[in-house]
């Protein structure tokens, strides 16, 4: 494929399809649904979603309108969920894109049948129960599950079909020391909740509750859809989280070098001169900066791997330039391949050096870096 061999983003697609056979297996009898929203991750949702449509995904979940609207433009025929807000103005465009719209207070709830029943046309939504994210959602964070009413009026409004109830669990990706049982309370309210609906008279025909991590761990909450996200594109829910399952990184950030240099001893690299060599030293600048979504914070921190090797960051990573150590790598030259993070350099190290979680630098990885397939 032709492209500004710059900084770009490998997508290793057989290592997607490896990741997603895995969770279909962890899924079991429950359907999966592929949490595509930020761009897939930062992945290429126009790249990803189709793939995963062909080898089986059930459903999609997006943040918000305009994510479900490009997936419906490449091609996309399975049901997208909407996760988070719409404007009620856009009902008429949800229900002729046949979307489903997450629904999750009264206001919003009367906002959104309101405008459905104005246009003239049916809203399919699905209700969210907060049952302990607090987040957004009917209030069932404890057992009196106080806005269950608000929820089933709302699954009864004019201009909805009521399709499904959900939850987000908040501490699925705990480790056997971290647990406490708020997990099992969390299923357990939602539970309660959705059997009150089936008294009520309003089944849901999809009930959900599990993502990545909970749909490897707990297999007795899958009901009938699981919700795959971070674990698709092969990176874990948590740095404490270690899975028996073979997950792969999906994408592997690259750039090249530019110039190779000597300094001497007592001269400094880059802004704010925060490094100075300690010895005469060999350096190469990286052609990617904090403009492609490569942290600032990893400034004079880390390393990225040229050959093989890694070399160290030296002074403040720029806007689209940094600069590594080299001395220990032989035969560095313009043009050669920089790895910033992938297989060889997992995304987690970065994130930890940043104080951060591994779905932050992914989806962090700015428009003008290419993502290719490979």
């Amino acid at each position: 494929m032709n492209f500004l061999r710059r900084a770009w983003a490998e997508i290793d697609t057989s290592a997607l399809i490896h990741n997603f056979h895995i969770l279909k297996r962890c899924a079991g009898d429950a359907k999966l649904m592929a949490v595509v929203k930020a761009d897939a991750y930062g992945h290429s949702a126009r790249d990803i979603a189709p793939l995963l449509q062909q080898h089986g995904a059930d459903a999609f979940a997006v943040s918000n309108l305009e994510e479900a609207l490009v997936l419906r433009d490449c091609g996309i025929t399975k049901p997208i969920l909407i996760l988070g807000y719409t404007p009620p103005a856009s009902a008429a465009q949800i229900a002729h894109n046949h979307l489903i719209q997450t629904v999750f207070s009264p206001d919003y709830a009367a906002a959104l049948s309101k405008q459905a029943v104005t246009d003239g046309v049916k809203v399919t939504v699905h209700i969210k129960l907060d049952t302990g994210m607090g987040r957004i959602g009917f209030d069932c964070r404890d057992e009196s599950l106080c806005g269950l009413r608000d929820a089933l009026a709302a699954a009864r409004l004019p201009g909805f079909i009521f399709d499904g109830v959900f939850t987000h669990f908040a501490v699925a990706d705990r480790t056997e020391q971290e647990e406490d049982g708020f997990t099992d309370a969390q299923y357990a309210r939602f539970s309660s909740a959705v059997q009150r609906f089936e008294a009520e008279g309003l089944p849901p025909r999809i009930r959900h509750c599990c993502n990545s991590a909970a749909c490897c761990l707990d297999p007795e909450k899958h009901m009938d859809f699981c919700r795959a996200g971070i674990l698709l594109y092969g990176l874990t829910p948590s740095h404490t989280l270690t899975l028996p399952e073979d997950f792969q990184p999906v994408m592997t950030f690259k750039s090249v070098v530019s110039m190779v240099k000597t300094i001497k001893a007592g001269q400094t690299v880059s802004y704010g001169r925060t490094f100075t060599a300690p010895r005469d030293m060999t350096v190469a600048t990286v052609t990617a900066g904090y403009a492609d979504g490569y942290p600032r914070l990893l400034s004079g921190r880390g390393h990225v791997v040229i050959h093989g090797q890694d070399a160290p960051l030296i002074g403040r990573i720029c806007m689209d330039q940094f600069c590594v150590d080299v001395s220990a790598v032989q035969s560095v030259r313009p043009g050669d391949e920089v790895t910033l993070f992938g297989k060889e350099l997992p995304v987690e190290q970065l994130a930890d050096l940043c104080g951060t979680i591994n779905y932050e630098i992914v989806c962090g990885l700015t428009a003008r870096v290419p993502r290719i397939l490979k």
